[in-house]
């Protein structure tokens, strides 16, 4: 099994990803790592809720799984996010420690 990015956290039967996300960007894209955590660029604003949907159906597409398999656990109001992963088996994670965008 391939190690897992500093970013990602191997708990009892899931995961917990923590994220660091940018609102109102140009276009959605994943942005390396920032401070220990994915960068994420959203295109949608931090308002009414809207860059958290679209963080969560992101993150989703992102590792193959469905949208309801993906919580946000802290951070709500925040940038830095903790995110729950529901998930049995080790989904693929983005490689970002390079710090390149990878768009998805």
């Amino acid at each position: 099994m391939p190690a897992v990015p500093e970013y990602v956290q191997q708990i009892e039967g899931a995961w917990r990803l923590k994220v660091w996300v940018q609102p109102g960007a140009k276009k959605s894209e994943l942005d390396g790592v920032h401070d220990g955590r994915l960068k994420i660029r959203l295109q949608a604003p931090a308002v009414e809720n809207k860059a958290n949907k679209a963080l969560v159906a992101f993150i989703a597409k992102t590792l193959g799984i469905k949208k309801n398999r993906v919580v946000i656990e802290h951070g709500d109001k925040s940038r830095a996010k903790t995110l729950f992963i529901d998930s049995e088996t080790s989904p693929q994670w983005p490689d970002c420690s390079e710090g390149l965008n990878n768009q998805t």
